[in-house]
This record gives structure tokens, C-alpha cells and sequence, in this order.
């Protein structure tokens, strides 16, 4: 029986140290302090990798149908005021008429950028495009071959003092459109020489989500002494966040290209900034997850064991001295 007791303490894996390597020692004490915040720093550190989550990015195809699809703008014209600025929407599946609700406004702004004036803008779309030129109908035509009514010379002296004031305008809101490739466009009709330089606050297709890059937002487009047209090529991918909660939020992210063309004084055509959208047929699904409660036990482990063994290891060097550590290995 005692033959099997002492080959069972042949098997211990922690012997007891050697009488010299028990004694307390100022270098082992400033070793033992530094392990300890080391293995509190490693601790809180594993701790916060744990406890944050990560994304985990899946795609498929995109089967949502008979949806609106929600654009959110926000766009500052610094030299141009409200009364000539026209915000239009046309739906390119072929339909002449596009029924969107609309919830727009337009911010008056005078030269410095201070806010002078609102105007709540209930019906913003033009239902019935012959072209995408804005060709006035027969009525409004011989409206102006007859000649201007009061409220029309009234609007045209406004927007001549604007003009001379250095008026600006903000235009912001939502536009709910039909779930199919179109495009709206901010522009000034009957002028082809105005300045539509514009900053672009904010335009998103949905609601943000935490990390989501919508790449228009800050964008500042200022011409000096020219005019043209600038298009935004939009491409939309629909996408779903999916929180830890479990709950789901749909909405959309998009790339963008861009493009600008210059109107000279023989072209007809009018200064407009147009965001020509298209959607892409996956749809992407970004999920937060969590790691787990083993993999966590894990990394700590291998962490404070790493840290008591080097602590011990420096311990054990500082009292047995140099000398001591050669005759060790050389026994080994």
C-alpha cells in the first residue's frame, strides 16, 4: 500500500518549492504587484472583448415587392432662393404618373446662412412627364404669349430681389417612392444660367443603422462663375440589421458615382442636380453576435495561466540568482 501512495506522489505536478524559494523578498514583492496588474489589465481587457459584439454580413436574393422606398434629403443651395428651386420625381419603370407622398420643405436663407423664411411644399412632383426636358403644356404657353398676371410679375420681382439679396435655400424631407429604379432631381426652371452649387447634408434611403457609410453625406459641390447639370448615379442594395435583441430594421445602403456637365450659353437645356437611383437585386443582412461564454473562458485562461507562469518563472530567477538558474539547466 505504501509502494502505490508513493508512486502516486510521483504523479503531483506541484512539488513543494525548495525552503530558500519560500523566504518574501523585496524583488519577488515588486514581481507579484506587477503580475497582478498585468493580469487585471489582461482581465478587463478579455472582459470588454467579450462583452462587445461583432457583425457577421450574409446575402441574399432581394424578394420584397410593393414596397415604397423612403429617401431622406437634406440639401443647402447657397445661391439660389426657394422661389425658383422645383423638386421633381419620376418613376422609370415606363409610368408616365408617379403617386408619391410627399413631405417636403424649403428653408429661406439669406446670404450668411440664417434661416428667414419656411414654406412647406404638399405637392413637389410633377404626375405627368412627356420628357425628362420639362416641356411646358398648350395652357402654359399661351399663358405667356397672352402675357404675365399679376401673381406671375409678382413672383418674377421676388425672385429678382432674392436674387440680388444672395438668397439661399435648404431643402429637406422625406419622399416615399415606389420600389423600382427612377430618379428626382432638384432644378430651376426657365433660367440656364444660375448657380446650383449645393451641399449635401444628409442623403439616405432609410433609417441609419450603427457603422452604416452613406457617401454623399458632407459632400459640397461650389462652382465659381459656371453652370451646369451634376448627376448622382445611385446604386441602392437593400439591407436588414438584425440587433442582439433580435430586433430587425429594415433599410438601405448605396454606392454613388458621380458626374457634372457643363452648360454653355447655345444649350437650352436647365442647371439641375439630379440622383438617378437604382436597385440592386440582393439583399444584404448584417447581424450582431455575440461571442461565447466557453470562448471567453478560454482566452482568460490561457491569458492569467501565461501571466502566473512568467510571474513564477521571474520569481523563481531572482532568488535563486544566475548561478543558480545555469546549475538547474545543466541538471535538466
Amino acid at each position: 500500500m505504501r509502494v502505490k501512495l508513493n508512486a502516486l506522489k510521483n504523479l503531483d505536478a506541484f512539488p513543494r518549492a525548495e525552503e530558500h524559494l519560500l523566504q518574501k523578498t523585496q524583488s519577488g514583492a515588486i514581481v507579484s504587484i506587477v503580475g497582478l496588474v498585468i493580469i487585471a489589465t489582461l482581465f478587463m481587457h478579455e472582459l470588454q472583448y467579450y462583452l462587445t459584439t461583432y457583425t457577421v454580413h450574409q446575402m441574399s436574393v432581394d424578394l420584397k415587392r410593393g414596397e415604397t422606398l423612403p429617401i431622406h434629403i437634406n440639401v443647402t443651395f447657397p445661391s439660389l432662393p426657394c422661389d425658383v428651386l422645383s423638386v421633381d420625381a419620376i418613376d422609370m419603370s415606363g409610368k408616365h404618373e408617379v403617386d408619391l407622398d410627399t413631405n417636403i420643405w424649403k428653408l429661406r436663407m439669406n446670404k450668411d446662412g440664417h434661416i428667414i423664411g419656411t414654406e412647406y411644399l404638399s405637392d413637389l412632383v410633377e404626375k405627368e412627364h412627356t420628357n425628362h426636358k420639362h416641356d411646358d403644356d398648350k395652357d402654359h404657353q399661351k399663358a405667356h404669349e397672352l402675357g404675365l398676371d399679376q401673381n406671375a410679375e409678382k413672383m418674377v420681382k421676388d425672385v429678382r430681389n432674392a436674387l440680388a439679396n444672395g438668397e439661399g435655400c435648404r431643402v429637406y424631407g422625406v419622399l416615399d417612392v415606389q420600389r423600382v429604379a427612377g430618379n428626382f432631381h432638384i432644378s430651376v426652371h426657365g433660367s440656364s444660367h444660375v448657380n446650383v452649387s449645393h451641399v449635401i447634408h444628409d442623403l439616405s434611403f432609410g433609417p441609419k443603422y450603427p457603422g452604416i457609410h452613406n457617401p454623399l453625406d458632407g459632400t459640397s459641390r461650389i462652382l465659381q462663375g459656371a453652370s451646369g447639370t451634376f448627376k448622382y448615379y445611385i446604386k441602392i442594395v437593400p439591407t436588414e440589421y438584425r440587433y442582439l435583441s433580435k430586433d430587425v430594421l429594415p433599410t438601405n445602403q448605396f454606392s454613388v458615382t458621380e458626374y457634372f456637365v457643363q452648360i454653355r450659353e447655345s444649350d437650352k437645356g436647365w442647371p439641375a442636380v439630379y440622383f438617378l437611383y437604382d436597385l440592386s437585386p440582393i439583399t444584404v443582412t448584417i447581424k450582431e453576435e455575440r461571442r461565447s461564454f466557453l470562448h471567453f473562458i478560454t482566452r482568460l485562461c490561457a491569458v492569467l495561466g501565461g501571466t502566473f507562469a512568467l510571474t513564477d518563472f521571474l520569481q523563481w530567477t531572482l532568488a535563486v540568482g544566475a548561478e543558480g538558474v545555469m546549475k538547474r539547466f545543466a541538471t535538466d
